[in-house]
């Protein structure tokens, strides 16, 4: 069982995160959505409990469970300014890489990825995490440099799709497109050198949209890379839109093309 101090390293370093291969959620909704086989401890504060009797008979079979701990005791451990009272350490998922089948996944004959380069804050990725299970993305490719996926905030904006969403990290944003585009993949980028409307492209085929930095949107070279680069048309004086936004419109339109 890890100590109130380990629990408190892995909500706050991605190399105790890594070492471990553990993550940390904290809500009801996160605890109960967390595949059960993955549930390493519970912490549930007395105040939760008697709010929520039947918890104990929800804990699973294997975990290691702490009740009983004081509000102000579990606050010292949680990452939010108001606990819900229940703390879930959770093993991470591990996922297929489709990289190893031809960028292609059990029941995907028209697979859509998304790849996201150095993507830094925590609300967006989780968003666009979230989103992603929506519109129906077969995996998500995250490039080193970018924020954490199991950080706490970024687990918290998941709303649970993290467990599900299959998710994998890749080192080179261009490297990655290269190859997807050698096994039929085309990649997507919206870009200021786009020369079309997002709505006139074809994203029924095996597809990748590509989602860059909040400021700097994706490098050149990866831009050099992508297959199609287009722009989503904006009115008024606005430069650009938030990432998680940008991706959600590319993702549904090709949801939408494909029905």
């Amino acid at each position: 069982m890890l100590s109130f101090k380990e629990i408190r390293q892995l909500e706050k370093q991605k190399k105790a995160r890594d070492s471990l291969g553990l993550f940390v959620t904290e809500g009801r909704k996160l605890f109960e959505e967390a595949p059960r086989e993955l549930v390493r401890e519970v912490l549930v504060s007395r105040r939760y409990e008697q709010q929520h009797p039947e918890v104990r008979e929800q804990i699973p079979e294997g975990a290691d469970a702490v009740f009983d701990i004081e509000d102000s005791r579990f606050a010292s451990v949680s990452d939010t300014k108001t606990p819900q009272g229940i703390l879930t350490v959770v093993e991470k998922p591990s996922f297929s890489n489709p990289e190893a089948d031809a960028f292609r996944t059990a029941g995907a004959s028209s697979p859509l990825y998304l790849i996201l380069e150095n993507l830094q804050d925590p609300g967006n990725a989780g968003t666009i995490i979230r989103t992603a299970e929506a519109a129906g993305v077969t995996a998500v490719f995250i490039t080193e440099g970018s924020v954490d996926l199991y950080a706490p905030k970024t687990i918290r904006s998941t709303m649970g799709s993290i467990y599900r969403v299959p998710h994998f990290l890749t080192g080179d944003a261009g490297a990655l497109i290269k190859k997807m585009h050698e096994n039929g993949v085309t990649s997507f980028a919206a870009h200021l050198r786009g020369d079309r409307a997002y709505t006139a492209c074809d994203f029924r085929a095996p597809a990748a949209i590509v989602i860059g930095n909040e400021g700097n949107g994706i490098t050149d070279e990866t831009a050099d890379a992508c297959g199609v680069l287009m722009k989503i048309p904006m009115k008024g004086r606005v430069e650009s839109l938030n990432a998680a936004m940008a991706a959600g419109i590319l993702m549904y339109e090709a949801a939408r093309q494909r029905g």
